[in-house]
């Protein structure tokens, strides 16, 4: 699947170039979600890098999983669905998800994210930085 090839390519041999260093993705571990299981964070920027302005994380949800309802408070989040497929609810309205969708969620909107059966992997960004 082309879309699953692109997803391993940012977490593999992806990396962040900066005027004054490189960033291999590769040597960033994954870490899993504090609160919702068969979910995985790898945090491709963080917001030491950005002052705080903003952070991109990869996303990967295990097939049939949740990020449960919750909320960012003070933060819009976008996200940019590279492979695999689900649905979003956000604010109480159904967005399905494939890839190539993007999706944006509003400061403090109340969402949560299901995957589908063949798993679901994303790009997240939050502005401010998610800490």
């Amino acid at each position: 699947m082309a879309s699953q090839n692109l997803f391993e390519k940012f977490d593999h041999s992806g990396r962040l170039l900066l005027p004054d260093a490189e960033v291999p993705f590769g040597e960033i571990p994954w870490t899993a979600h504090p609160a919702f299981e068969g979910v995985s964070l790898k945090p491709l920027v963080c917001s030491e890098q950005t002052g705080g302005q903003f952070s991109f994380h990869l996303v990967r949800v295990a097939p049939n999983r949740e990020i449960g309802l919750h909320v960012h408070a003070g933060q819009v989040e976008t996200h940019e669905v590279v492979s695999g497929s689900g649905i979003c609810i956000n604010n109480g309205t159904e967005l399905r998800y494939a890839p190539g969708v993007i999706s944006i969620l509003p400061v403090n909107q109340p969402h949560r994210v299901t995957a589908g059966p063949d798993g679901l992997c994303l790009f997240a960004k939050f502005i401010p930085a998610l800490e």
